[in-house]
């Protein structure tokens, strides 16, 4: 897998009372780990964002940043995307800076904040529900894409199935878009993994808007992590309508979804899920009867 993967070495203890344990408690292994290393975003000459990230679609995950900004949100504002020159210790080519040339009407909000972002948060500073508003060029409230219950609790499976970098290495977040089809139906669109949550929904959203997709109407963004404020917020200004994870969502995460018109579902699992707004774009079988009163 490239820079995506490094084997290291490592000292295995076992404590499970075993024999073999209690003659050999310390064994030495190799273990795969994945890769965390930073990139640099530039707008022109302008250095505007650092982030950790796993390397690998980069040029998705720096569109994907750019549309989660509110910076771009078609692919025509978008003239270019290039490597620039960077070199290691050793002379070697590193990849970790990104040029974005936009198209000289396209004015990026705050030019020169220099943010930064780690591979466990999302942009800092964008913490309010009203500059997501601001900022927003789609409307997931006027999607109208409806979801079997049964699928939507399927795609944390069928996402799954599909995480290769995790299978190795245990070690990083997964984000699918799925298209819906008129018959209930899922297909999995994009699939990308990176260490940082946040980076592997910018690497969809990235992709599709190179792809001329935007904006994602009939999809779902299924996660398998936590549903945060900021993943929230990627998925409505790309016009997702579902975002769905495996884990909680936290309050402010919930609140903008309701206020972006979205679906929002946690803790799906297979058999069963919770949906904290929008439940009305989740369709249930006729034979399903009421749901039990809350204890």
């Amino acid at each position: 897998m490239g820079r995506v993967t490094q084997r290291r070495k490592v000292h295995k203890f076992v404590l499970d009372g075993s024999p073999q344990a209690l003659e050999f408690p310390v064994r030495h292994r190799e273990d795969v780990l994945a890769v965390e290393e930073p990139l640099e975003i530039r707008l022109g000459q302008l250095s505007y964002s650092v982030t950790m990230r796993t390397p690998g679609n980069d040029f998705d995950l720096v569109a994907g940043f750019l549309v989660s900004e509110g910076v771009i949100w078609s692919p025509e504002q978008l003239v270019s995307l290039r490597f620039c020159a960077g070199e290691d210790e050793d002379g070697v080519q590193t990849f970790n800076v990104v040029e974005a040339q936009l198209r000289p009407d396209v004015v990026p909000p705050e030019t020169g904040r220099n943010i930064y972002t780690s591979s466990s948060c999302g942009i800092c500073g964008t913490d309010s529900i009203e500059a997501v508003h601001k900022s927003s060029h789609y409307s997931p409230a006027t999607d109208p894409l409806t979801v079997p219950v049964g699928v939507l609790a399927s795609l944390p499976g069928l996402l799954r199935e599909s995480q290769a970098v995790f299978d190795v290495t245990g070690g990083v977040h997964a984000a699918g878009l799925f298209r819906i089809a008129d018959d209930g139906s899922a297909e999995l669109l994009c699939l990308r993994e990176d260490v940082g949550r946040h980076n592997a929904v910018d690497k969809v959203v990235g992709w599709a808007l190179r792809e001329g997709l935007l904006p994602l109407s009939g999809t779902v963004l299924q996660v398998s992590g936590r549903a945060s404020f900021e993943l929230v917020q990627k998925a409505s200004l790309a016009g997702i309508p579902v975002l769905a994870a495996v884990s909680a969502p936290s309050s402010l995460a919930v609140e903008l979804a309701e206020a972006s018109g979205m679906t929002l579902a946690g803790f799906s699992r297979g058999s069963s899920l919770n949906v904290y707004a929008g439940p009305g774009r989740v369709s249930v079988p006729a034979a399903v009867t009421a749901a039990a009163p809350l204890a």
